[in-house]
């Protein structure tokens, strides 16, 4: 499956992807990052039901925490 995630090109990926296993394939911790897929936010509610399609456009915005 082709997905563009913060720009670049992805087309490694196993396809029938939901959001929850994109997250682990790429590392990311699930609780402190935010996802939009083809302009529209993804409640993290959803991140297990969401699945990915082929040629989706993905921004993933990953918050760190400071001060």
């Amino acid at each position: 499956m082709h997905l563009i995630i913060n720009g670049e090109d992805h087309d490694d990926l196993p396809d029938g992807l939901t959001v929850a296993m994109l997250i682990a394939h790429l590392g990311l911790p699930e609780r402190k990052i935010a996802i939009e897929r083809n302009l529209e936010v993804i409640p993290k509610s959803t991140f297990g039901e969401v699945i990915l399609n082929d040629h989706d456009k993905l921004e993933i915005i990953h918050f760190i925490g400071g001060g």
